[in-house]
C-alpha cells in the first residue's frame, strides 16, 4: 500500500507542473493590469518648505527681499509647489506681521503697574494691510476655542487683545498666512496644505478651509505630526469619515511620506476613504539637503524610477559656519542639485517624467482578475505540493489538499495574511524546487561517467543554468498576481517575512544536499548523527553562523551599505540605467555555473550549490518589492543574468588554468 501510495504520489508531479503552467498562464493578465497601474501617472513634483525658508530669512538683512530672491531661484529650477504650515503667532512675528507682548510687557511700556490678574496675550500688527488680512484669521481661530478675543490699540496701531497666556496662545495653530498664500500663488507656486490634528475638529471650518483650497487650486494635502486630520475625534465624532467625505467631495487627495518610523494613525483607512488617491513623497532632510549634488540628484532619479516616487519635499535651514564665519543655507545647493551641475530635472525628463502637480496612480483592474487570481492560487499551491514533493514524496497529495482547505479558511478569515502566506510560500519553493531539481541532474550526471569531456561538461552547465534560472524566474508571476494591491505599492501594506524568504531555499538546499544527495535517507541521518564533533567542525560552524548573520544583515531596506559599495552601485546605475544586484552578477550566479561545471567531475563540489542558490532567491525577492515598477524589476534580473553568466564563463576558464597549473606543479611541490 505504501509502495503504490508513493508511486501515485511522484505520478501526481506531472499535474501539479500542469497547474503550476497554468497559474502562470493566469497571472500575466493580472500582472498587465499592475503594469498599466503603474505607467498611469507619470508627473513628478518638487515641493520646498516654506516655513524653512522664513527661518532661514530670520538670519538676513533683508529677509523680504531675501525670500523674493530665493522664491524665484526655486522657480526657476524646477520646484513648482511650497508647502504651508497652518500658522502660529510665533510665525506670524518671524514673517513680521505682528509683535507679541504680554501683560507685564505692555505694563512696562506704558509705565504702569503690573496687573495682579491678568495674564494675556496682546498683539500689535505692523501695518494696516497685516491687521486686516490676519485679524480674521486669529479672531476665528480662538472664538472657536471659546477664547475671548477683543480689538485693542497702542499708538494709534490696531492690534488684538487674546485672553490667555502668551504661551498657550502661541501653541494654537490656525489658517496659513493670507498675505504668504496669495503672494505664493501670484509667483505661479501650487499650495500643498500641511494639516495637524491637534485641535478638535470642527466640520463648518474645515469644510470652508477645503473649499478655499479648491479654489485656489490645491489638489493633494501632507499630514504634519502624529496623526491625519480627524483622527482624534473619531471615536466620538466620526471626524475621519467626515473629512474624508469633504476631500472626496473636492476632488482632494493626500501624500504619504516614505520611510516614517511609525505610519501616520488613521492614514491607511483615510486612504482607503479616498479610494486610494494618495502619492507617495520622499523628504530630503536639511542634513542631506548639504549632499554632494550629484548625490542629490541620484536620489531623486532613483526614487522615482525605483520606488514609484511622486513628490519630492525639499527641507532646508540655517548653520552656523564658523570657517566662513557667517550663517549660511542649502537653497543654492538644492537649486544647484536640480539644474545645473546636477541636473535632476533633466534626468527625470529623459526617464520619461514630466513635472507637474503629482497625481494618484489609475488604478487598473480588470473584471476577469478575480477568476485569474483564483487559478493562480490554484497553481500557487501546486508549486508548494511539489517542494514538498521532492523532501517526502508520501506528503505530496495531502500537502495539495490541506493547502486548499486552509487557503479558503485563511481567505476567509485574514485575506491580506492569505495572500502573503501564500506568495512567501511560492517564492520559497520555486528557487528551491530549481536547486533540487539541478542536484538531482548532478547526482545523475555523476552517476553515468566521472570522465566527461570538458565541452560536454561545459554545456551542462550552461543548460542547467538556464533551466535552473527559468524554473526559479516562475515563481515571479506568482508573486505579482497574489500581491496585486494598490496598497502594496503605496506601501501602505507590506510584503512580510523577507528573512524567511532569504534563509529558506538556502537552508533547504543544503537540507538536500547533506540528507538526500546519498539516496538513502535514513543511513545518511545515521552517518551524520554518529560522526564525531570535532574542535575544527566547531569552528567551521561558527563561521558560517556569522556568515549567515551577516548575510541576513543585508537584507531588507535596512541593510547597512559601505561607501565603495555605495559608489560602485552609482557606477552600476549611471551605465546601464538600471542598477542590477551585486550578489547575483557577481557571486551567485557566477558560482552556479562554475558549481555545476565542477560538481560533474568532483562530487563534493556540489555544496557550492547551497551559496548559489542565493541569486535564484534574489531574482524572487526583487519582485517582492511590490512598490518598484516592474519594468525595472525585469531588467534588473535579466541584467544580473547576463552579467553572471559571462562572469561565470571567466570564473570557468580561471579554474581551468588553475586545475592545470596544479596538475602540472603540484608533484614538484610534493617532492
Amino acid at each position: 500500500m505504501q509502495y503504490n501510495w508513493k508511486k501515485w504520489s511522484i505520478s501526481s508531479r506531472k499535474w501539479l507542473w500542469i497547474l503550476v503552467i497554468v497559474g502562470i498562464v493566469a497571472a500575466m493578465p493580472v500582472a498587465y493590469d499592475r503594469f498599466k497601474t503603474e505607467t498611469s501617472a507619470n508627473q513628478v513634483e518638487f515641493v520646498f518648505d516654506y516655513r524653512d525658508l522664513v527661518d532661514i530669512a530670520s538670519y538676513e538683512a533683508h529677509p523680504v527681499d531675501y525670500i523674493n530672491e530665493q522664491l524665484d531661484k526655486l522657480k526657476e529650477a524646477g520646484v513648482g509647489s511650497m508647502a504651508m504650515f497652518e500658522s502660529t503667532l510665533d510665525e506670524f512675528q518671524k514673517s513680521r506681521r505682528i509683535m507679541l507682548y504680554n501683560s507685564k510687557d505692555i505694563a512696562n511700556k506704558m509705565n504702569q503697574s503690573i496687573p495682579v490678574n491678568e495674564n494675556f496675550t496682546y498683539i500689535l500688527f505692523t501695518n494696516e494691510e497685516n491687521a486686516r488680512a490676519i485679524t480674521p484669521v486669529i479672531e476665528e481661530t480662538y472664538n472657536r476655542l471659546e477664547i475671548a478675543v477683543k480689538p485693542w490699540t497702542f499708538e494709534n496701531r490696531k492690534g488684538l487683545i487674546i485672553e490667555t497666556p502668551i504661551e498657550n496662545a502661541m501653541m494654537k495653530p490656525m489658517r496659513s498666512d493670507p498675505i504668504t498664500f496669495d503672494m505664493l500663488r501670484s509667483k505661479g507656486f501650487n499650495i500643498v496644505p500641511r494639516l495637524g490634528d491637534s485641535l478638535p475638529y470642527d466640520q463648518d471650518h474645515m469644510e470652508n478651509l477645503i473649499s478655499d483650497y479648491e479654489a485656489a487650486g490645491v489638489t493633494r494635502i501632507l499630514f504634519e505630526g502624529e496623526s491625519v486630520k480627524g483622527y482624534n475625534d473619531q471615536e466620538s465624532m466620526k471626524s475621519l469619515d467626515a473629512f474624508a467625505d469633504l476631500l472626496n467631495e473636492h476632488g482632494m487627495g493626500i501624500a504619504a511620506i516614505e520611510n516614517l518610523k511609525k505610519p501616520q494613525l488613521g492614514f491607511n483607512k483615510l486612504a482607503y476613504d479616498l479610494d486610494y488617491n494618495v502619492v507617495r513623497i520622499y523628504s530630503l532632510s536639511e542634513g542631506d539637503a548639504n549632499l554632494n549634488v550629484q548625490k542629490i540628484a541620484d536620489r531623486f532619479a532613483l526614487a522615482s524610477k525605483d520606488r514609484n516616487i511622486r513628490m519630492f519635499y525639499l527641507n532646508a535651514a540655517p548653520s552656523r559656519d564658523t570657517s566662513k564665519a557667517m550663517i549660511t543655507n542649502s537653497i543654492d545647493n538644492l537649486v544647484r542639485s536640480l539644474a545645473e551641475p546636477g541636473n535632476a530635472i533633466e534626468r527625470l525628463e529623459s526617464d520619461g517624467f514630466t513635472i507637474g502637480q503629482a497625481k494618484a496612480f489609475d488604478v487598473a483592474e480588470a473584471s476577469y482578475q478575480r477568476i485569474m487570481k483564483m487559478i493562480v492560487v490554484l497553481g500557487a499551491i501546486a508549486f508548494v505540493s511539489l517542494l514538498v514533493s521532492y523532501f517526502i514524496p508520501l506528503l505530496t497529495i495531502p500537502a495539495f489538499v490541506f493547502g486548499l482547505i486552509g487557503s479558503v479558511g485563511l481567505f476567509i478569515l485574514r485575506p491580506s495574511l492569505f495572500e502573503q502566506g501564500l506568495a512567501l510560500l511560492v517564492a520559497i519553493s520555486a528557487p528551491t524546487v530549481a536547486m533540487v531539481l539541478a542536484v538531482r541532474k548532478i547526482n545523475e550526471l555523476n552517476a553515468k561517467t566521472n570522465d566527461m569531456l570538458l565541452t560536454r561538461r561545459f554545456a551542462h552547465a550552461l543548460v542547467l543554468f538556464v533551466k535552473t534560472s527559468i524554473i526559479s524566474l516562475s515563481a515571479i508571476p506568482f508573486v505579482v498576481a497574489l500581491l496585486n494591491s494598490i496598497t502594496y505599492e503605496l506601501v501602505l501594506n507590506q510584503f512580510r517575512g523577507v528573512s524567511l524568504l532569504h534563509f529558506g531555499p538556502i537552508a533547504l538546499t543544503a537540507l538536500y544536499v547533506v540528507l538526500y544527495r546519498g539516496g538513502n535517507l535514513r543511513q545518511q541521518l545515521s552517518t551524520i548523527l554518529r560522526s564525531r564533533i570535532t574542535v575544527l567542525g566547531v569552528i567551521v560552524v561558527g563561521i558560517i553562523g556569522v556568515l549567515g548573520l551577516y548575510y541576513l544583515s543585508r537584507t531588507g531596506n535596512g541593510g547597512s551599505v559601505t561607501s565603495l559599495e555605495m559608489s560602485f552601485r552609482t557606477f552600476m546605475e549611471n551605465t546601464f540605467g538600471v542598477r542590477p544586484r551585486n550578489k547575483e552578477f557577481l557571486m551567485a550566479h557566477p558560482l552556479l555555473i562554475l558549481g555545476a561545471f565542477m560538481s560533474i567531475k568532483y562530487r563534493n563540489a556540489i555544496y557550492i550549490m547551497v551559496i548559489a542558490v542565493i541569486g535564484q532567491l534574489s531574482m524572487v525577492d526583487t519582485f517582492a518589492h511590490i512598490h518598484t515598477p516592474l519594468k525595472i524589476s525585469l531588467i534588473r534580473n535579466l541584467l544580473g543574468l547576463g552579467l553572471g553568466l559571462v562572469i561565470g564563463l571567466v570564473a570557468i576558464v580561471v579554474w581551468q588554468i588553475a586545475e592545470g597549473c596544479w596538475k602540472r606543479w603540484s608533484p614538484l611541490l610534493r617532492r
